[in-house]
């Protein structure tokens, strides 16, 4: 899928990347190795995307939507349930039963918030900001979701500027870690 445009573009698109892998999951019986591969790939999007989100996106919410602390607020508690979802399903193989729970859980979770944030926030904050803005906040989320981590980092801070500090250090030692495991490749 492409990636461009401004930032209502480009995470419309991890939306839609991230729906893509959670059917693939759907498609698969229960205890299907693919299934955690998925979960795998689906994380570190979910991840990357959440600390992009965190970093550039919420901030521009509490600057220019009206009442944008509390949507804000509610966007990021959203982010830490899931993360604490992702790190659970992180311990689980697809054939443990807790696999299936958790991401059953995670998916609702998800499909929730990304239903809020396109029906409500994203409309808001076109209303809010100008072309250009929106078109240097995609630019500063894509940057990030570069040396983002991705791994879920729950005790991690979600609020600027702790996670802008930390983000990179930890996206370099997860993607070695990932290079090192195989993590999220098909074998």
């Amino acid at each position: 899928m492409g990636h461009g445009g401004n930032v209502i573009d480009e995470l419309v698109t991890d939306h839609l990347e991230v729906e893509e892998l959670f059917g693939r999951i759907e498609g698969l019986r229960p205890g299907d190795k693919d299934r955690k591969l998925y979960a795998d790939q689906a994380t570190m999007e979910l991840v990357r995307h959440s600390v992009a989100e965190e970093a550039y996106l919420y901030p521009a919410v509490r600057q220019h939507v009206a009442g944008g602390d509390a949507i804000a607020d509610k966007e990021i508690d959203d982010h830490s349930k899931a993360e604490r979802i992702m790190k659970d399903l992180e311990g689980c193989d697809a054939g443990d039963p807790e696999f299936d729970r958790l991401i059953g859980m995670l998916m609702s979770e998800v499909r929730s918030h990304i239903a809020d944030e396109e029906r409500s926030l994203f409309p808001q904050l076109r209303a809010a900001c100008t072309p250009d803005a929106l078109d240097d906040l995609g630019d500063k989320v894509r940057q990030a979701k570069k040396v983002a981590p991705t791994r879920p980092h729950p005790a991690a801070p979600d609020k600027p500027p702790a996670n802008k500090l930390l983000a990179p250090g930890a996206g370099l030692v997860d993607r070695l870690r990932d290079a090192l495991t195989g993590r999220g490749k098909e074998h």
